[in-house]
């Protein structure tokens, strides 16, 4: 059973990912925050399909540390749930992302208009500061930003390797911004590894953000702290 419904979900999810990118267009090409909401109508799409068709519920914490404005959320990286749940929860969130995803027919062109941030990861120091230009643009435009610190997905109780990309924003960034630690527990239903979808409850949560002004590895070891500890607090809770 845990086959056929990982199976029916895939196919729903590739033809809802495709509907939209064909039906709602036209609303990309009117601004960024038109196109967001086009995102927001995605994301709980899937959102409702994880829940009937795979049994896959979530919950949300720590709410209230999420600030009204503008902000960087720093969170943890187990699944494609997390590359989701945000436009679901935020009202303009974009994504730093690999350049190659503009590359795929339709939702490149989605995700270009939403205004992601695409990089090249072989880029080095110059695709470095691609990046905090284009950040600088998105949160003076009122957008917020998510990033994953370990860059890739890991699996449940994994602690990846957090890249100092992350840091450059916070030190660049001249905007008084509140960087916002997340942990989650996404992988225990949605792993990097295989199709299947197990059934629960996936927990998010916004831990107390990070003000700007502490020194380069201070806030490293701060952020990894606080998103590690997060995730165990989570893990502890439901055992």
């Amino acid at each position: 059973m845990l086959v056929i419904r990982s199976i029916i979900f895939t196919i729903l999810f590739v033809l809802w990912t495709g509907f939209l990118c064909v039906i709602l267009i036209p609303l990309t090409w009117l601004g960024n925050k038109q196109a967001s909401l086009a995102g927001r109508t995605w994301a709980w799409g899937i959102v409702w399909l994880l829940r009937v068709v795979c049994g896959i519920t979530h919950e949300i914490e720590g709410l209230e540390n999420l600030p009204k404005g503008t902000c960087v959320i720093a969170s943890k990286h187990q699944s494609a749930w997390d590359t989701m749940i945000f436009f679901a929860v935020m009202k303009h969130p974009v994504f730093v992302m690999k350049k190659e995803l503009l590359k795929v027919p339709l939702f490149g062109s989605f995700m270009a208009r939403m205004g992601m941030i695409p990089v090249d990861r072989k880029g080095g120091a110059a695709a470095l500061k691609f990046m905090l230009r284009e950040v600088k643009k998105r949160l003076e435009n009122g957008m917020s930003l998510v990033l994953f610190p370990e860059g890739t997905r890991t699996e449940v109780g994994q602690v990846g390797t957090y890249h100092p990309g992350i840091a450059s924003v916070y030190q660049e960034s001249d905007l008084n911004v509140l960087f916002v630690p997340v942990a989650l527990d996404s992988g225990k239903c949605w792993n990097k590894n295989t199709f299947l979808k197990y059934p629960g409850v996936i927990t998010i949560k916004f831990l107390k953000p990070i003000a700007q002004g502490m020194p380069r590895k201070e806030f490293m070891k701060k952020l990894q702290e606080e998103i590690e500890v997060g995730c165990r607090e989570i893990a502890d809770k439901k055992s």
